[in-house]
């Protein structure tokens, strides 16, 4: 459908419908998420200052993650071209969409919008690990961003820790990546037992396939956020032999 997509956030101008979606959609996820979130998340929601109630701001927004971690956020029409994402992601600059969608797509979207972007992934970068496991990627995606097997090894990474990825709490697996903690399906997908798990395994995670239009059939679990900044030597390493791997 089309829809407006602005390049700024002009907070008057959103509707009594963007309202009732974003807090039909706040309120759906919290009632799950303190049944199965991690509470590393929960904290960010409440440190932050997002609530049912109110879109977020984007200035206040970036006011409390700057003093927090040094991150601010930049809007976006839609999904912004490759190197300018982790161009971006190394300043600690997130860029987000601050559209929402219409009560006639709660359940599915083809297309980030502000719920995904803001709502799932912008709380984590209150932790210091998170932001700077982020900023880490977008540098390390910096020296790649020519090496398209690289670029893609390293983008199976970032889906299943950063999108995808469940975080260990108290010896139990909790819901953690922004693709799971913004959709209800992929919230309830995540627990199932039908479904795998994994500990967190960087060769493991760099070798497997993944698909965008489907529930996820696997999901990593890592230790803590510090686990996952703690990997980004790991990482570079790991790319420096796969391009050499392949005669890149």
């Amino acid at each position: 459908m089309k829809r407006n997509k602005p390049l700024q956030q002009v907070y008057e101008l959103y509707t009594p419908e963007d309202f009732k979606v974003w807090d039909a959609l706040f309120n759906r996820q919290m009632r799950y998420l303190h049944q199965y979130g991690a509470a590393l998340y929960l904290d960010a929601v409440r440190r932050i200052g997002f609530n049912a109630a109110a879109i977020p701001d984007f200035g206040k927004t970036t006011e409390r993650l700057y003093r927090a971690t040094g991150w601010q956020l930049t809007v976006v029409p839609e999904l912004v071209p490759q190197d300018d994402f982790f161009t971006l992601l190394s300043q600690r600059i997130f860029p987000a969409t601050c559209w929402l969608r219409t009560m006639e797509e709660l359940d599915y979207l083809e297309e980030p919008d502000m719920f995904h972007d803001v709502f799932g992934h912008v709380p984590l970068l209150m932790d210091d690990a998170y932001a700077g496991f982020m900023e880490g990627i977008g540098k390390l995606a910096l020296q790649w961003l020519n090496m398209p097997h690289a670029i893609a090894l390293l983008g199976r990474i970032y889906w299943f820790t950063i999108e995808f990825g469940l975080i260990k709490e108290r010896g139990d697996p909790r819901i953690f990546g922004a693709g799971i903690v913004s959709s209800l399906s992929e919230t309830l997908n995540s627990k199932s037992a039908l479904v795998t798990k994994e500990d967190f395994d960087l060769d493991k995670m760099m070798q497997t396939e993944y698909r965008t239009d489907i529930l996820q059939d696997k999901y990593f679990i890592m230790e803590s956020t510090e686990q996952l900044y703690k990997s980004l030597s790991g990482i570079e390493k790991a790319l420096y032999a796969a391009t050499e791997y392949v005669g890149i």
